[in-house]
C-alpha cells in the first residue's frame, strides 16, 4: 500500500534508512550519518512544504519512502528539490519502487499545480537508477564532476536530473 507519510512514521522511516544506508551507494549517507536529526529534518520539511509517501507491506512495515520539498525561497517556490527515494533491499525488484515513484508524481501532477520542476541527483555509477528515473520522465541536466567520495576513497560524479511538468 502507498500512502502519505505522517509524523507517526518516523521510527519506521528511520529503520528503513538505517538499513538502506548499509548498502554501498544505497543513500548518500552512511549508516552512522542517518540519525534522528536527519529524519526529523526532512520529515518536517516535507510535511510543511513538500510531499512524502511511504510504501507499507502486509505487516504494516515501511518498505519504501520518497520525498521532496521546496527550499522556502520565493524564486524557487515552483521547484521541489532533494528528491530522495529509499527502498528496502528485500522489496526491490517487485515493482514497489515504481509504484511509489509513480504515486508521488501522480500526486504532484494532480494536487500541486504550482510545482513545475522536481530535482534529484544520482551517482554516475548507479546506471540502473538513472535509467529508472529517465523511464519516469526525468532528464539528465548536468554532471558534478568528482562530487561523491566513496568509502574506498575513490571519487565519482553526481548526475543532476529533473522532471518538468509537461502541461
Amino acid at each position: 500500500m502507498i500512502r502519505q507519510t505522517t509524523k507517526d512514521d518516523r521510527a519506521g522511516i528511520y529503520k528503513l534508512y538505517k538499513k538502506v544506508a548499509t548498502i554501498a551507494g544505497g543513500l548518500a549517507r552512511l549508516e552512522n550519518e542517518v540519525d534522528n536529526t536527519y529524519i526529523d529534518g526532512f520529515l518536517d520539511k516535507t510535511i510543511s512544504r513538500g510531499l512524502s509517501l511511504v510504501a507499507v507491506d502486509a505487516n504494516d512495515n515501511i518498505v519504501g519512502e520518497i520525498h521532496a520539498y521546496a527550499s522556502g525561497l520565493f524564486c524557487f517556490a515552483h521547484v521541489w528539490t532533494e528528491l530522495t527515494i529509499a527502498m528496502d533491499p528485500d522489496s526491490q525488484g517487485q515493482g514497489v519502487g515504481r509504484q511509489l515513484f509513480t504515486g508521488f508524481l501522480n500526486e504532484v501532477s494532480s494536487n500541486y499545480p504550482h510545482i513545475l520542476r522536481i530535482e534529484l541527483i544520482a551517482r554516475e555509477s548507479n546506471q540502473k537508477a538513472i535509467k529508472f528515473y529517465q523511464s519516469l520522465g526525468f532528464a539528465i541536466e548536468g554532471t558534478f564532476k568528482n562530487r561523491i567520495k566513496n568509502i574506498d576513497e575513490t571519487y565519482e560524479s553526481d548526475i543532476a536530473m529533473a522532471w518538468l511538468r509537461s502541461e
